[in-house]
């Protein structure tokens, strides 16, 4: 009687089992199904910047939320030594859906930003030599936004390089940071002002320089969002929003697509800017949805 029970109780574990199984099987199906109706499935790979004094771990939160929403299925690292040398970390199989590069500065306080913009090439070179990249999509946070910028100020338009699809800009400083303990060539002037077409009144150094991609910044070829936070005050807490919104004036006019989004609330500060649900929604609409 006794083996009869535990008989009994071990197929009835072994079904249980079983149908967990085959449920699991399903629901993952269609996990699958409704994330293939939802975003694109495309081989282009996006390059994610993280800001001053960050690494790869201020990127992860936003990376995490996609490749568990199904808009990726890999994700890999870009590690720059600070000579700029590019160790890749991770494989992008050929069956890769949407991949992410997570990019690692070991200088994450470099203020030469030619220096930033050498740096995303020598990421970008790295992913053409080893996967024949054509296209390739950028996300920048704070400080990573030079990179986007500087990238494209010196190398959008060499035509042997792969081109840039889309680009999301995450609370820039491209006016300049309101620190006192920076370089005139890269602080926010006092008392900036912005016009309608987004052009400051005041220029300091370095977006004197960035002004050149009003001439070379690819004609309709780049979807570009901006994206800042403003917990009051019209600032981040860190960085001021004129100086967010001075990216108009530089690439709008030449973007194939030019789009302004403001997140308010607590986690619209700066530090949180990177780990925000509608943040998350605005990147995956933008960059992968169909």
């Amino acid at each position: 009687m006794k083996q009869k029970i535990i008989d009994r109780g071990f197929w009835t574990l072994l079904a249980l089992v079983f149908v967990a199984v085959i449920g699991g099987g399903i629901f993952q199906a269609h996990r699958i199904a409704e994330a293939k109706a939802k975003y694109v499935q495309s081989s282009v790979p996006t390059l994610f910047f993280h800001g001053g004094g960050s690494n790869y771990h201020a990127e992860e939160h936003m990376t995490s939320v996609a490749k568990r929403e199904g808009a990726t299925n890999t994700i890999i690292r870009a590690f720059v030594s600070k000579t700029g040398h590019v160790h890749l970390d991770g494989t992008i199989g050929k069956r890769a859906i949407n991949p992410i590069v997570e990019v690692n500065y070991a200088n994450n306080r470099q203020l030469d930003f030619n220096k930033h913009g050498q740096w995303a090439k020598n990421v970008v070179v790295a992913l053409q030599k080893k996967y024949h990249i054509t296209k390739f999509n950028m996300v920048g946070h704070s400080l990573g936004n030079i990179s986007l910028i500087y990238y494209m100020l010196e190398y959008g338009q060499d035509k042997r390089l792969p081109k840039l699809q889309k680009q999301v800009d995450m609370a820039g400083h491209f006016a300049g940071l309101n620190f006192k303990r920076v370089p005139a060539s890269i602080r926010q002037p006092a008392g900036l002002k912005l016009d309608k077409s987004g052009k400051p009144n005041k220029m300091n150094a370095t977006y004197k320089q960035m002004t050149k991609l009003r001439q070379t910044f690819p004609k309709h070829q780049v979807d570009v969002l901006n994206i800042y936070g403003d917990i009051g005050g019209q600032t981040d807490g860190t960085v001021p929003n004129v100086s967010s919104l001075s990216l108009r004036y530089l690439i709008a006019d030449r973007a194939k697509s030019y789009r302004e989004r403001k997140i308010t609330g607590t986690r619209a500060k700066h530090t949180l800017l990177h780990n925000n649900a509608q943040v998350d929604q605005l990147l995956a609409d933008f960059l992968w949805a169909k």
